[in-house]
């Protein structure tokens, strides 16, 4: 299997693809999100509310706004990867993987064979079978594996990591990577900063996507993040954007 090509760009520079995060299985947060024009959303099924059975209805709510479903699953585990893909989800965002080993079993999981270990069935993703000759074509050079770099040993072995085939892109776990350098939740904190820089850098030698997760995400911290050479971005979550609305609405209520 050829590794796909996924960084785009734009006069020479990478195009921005800006995302965001749903952390409950509410198919009604993912369709007011993708309305504002997000390129993709993730489904958070490792620290989230969201089970298999919300999947198949976020993917239903993204499709009429073109908005491309992730989901990250609750672990790097054949079935679960299967299990999301089957559903409807176009890519996954793997976590736990720390090492070469770790991404190669993560890209064997959702590729078919003879690249993959995938299993055939009629399921949502192909139509029910309908698709299912057209699926397993597209499915070759669409569907996304990006892994999780949350810990100071897959920084360590982010070239080794990227270099298995199939492996699309690297995504940021900021908080457990700043739990694994021992300094929980100091995302700013310098060692982590130089972290994030080694991360993309890799990726942008090994022509993959540099992905990062903004929770608060501000003017500042995503110029920041453009420029250490991060694109795939995923800006806020539904329960940030909610949390964040009914407080401005309650300080606004304050001053009357």
């Amino acid at each position: 299997m050829n590794s796909k090509n996924v960084e785009i760009t734009v006069a020479g520079r990478k195009k921005l693809s800006p995302g965001s995060w749903c952390q409950s299985g509410n198919p009604v947060n993912a369709e007011i999100i993708a309305r504002a024009g997000f390129e993709w959303i993730a489904l958070d099924c490792e620290h989230g509310e969201a089970e298999c059975g919300d999947i198949a209805d976020f993917c239903r709510a993204l499709k009429p706004f073109g908005c491309t479903p992730y989901v990250r699953v609750k672990a790097n585990d054949t079935l679960e990867i299967r299990r999301a893909l089957d559903l409807g989800a176009e890519g996954v965002i793997v976590p736990l993987v720390n090492n070469a080993q770790d991404a190669g079993r993560a890209v064997r999981a959702a590729h078919y064979p003879p690249a993959g270990i995938r299993g055939f069935a009629f399921h949502r993703g192909n139509g029910w079978g309908v698709d299912f000759d057209a699926y397993l074509e597209r499915s070759r050079h669409e569907i996304k594996v990006i892994v999780m770099v949350e810990s100071k040993e897959a920084v360590e072995n982010i070239d080794a990591i990227l270099g298995v085939d199939g492996v699309d892109g690297a995504f940021i776990g900021p908080y457990d990577m700043s739990g694994s350098y021992g300094i929980p939740g100091r995302t700013d904190a310098p060692v982590i900063r130089e972290a994030c820089l080694k991360v993309a850098r890799a990726c942008r030698k090994a022509r993959k996507l540099a992905g990062q997760h903004i929770v608060l995400p501000t003017d500042e911290n995503i110029a920041f993040a453009v420029g250490q050479g991060f694109s795939f971005l995923a800006l806020g979550m539904n329960t940030v954007f909610l949390g964040q609305g009914a407080a401005r609405a309650m300080e606004m209520s304050k001053c009357r």
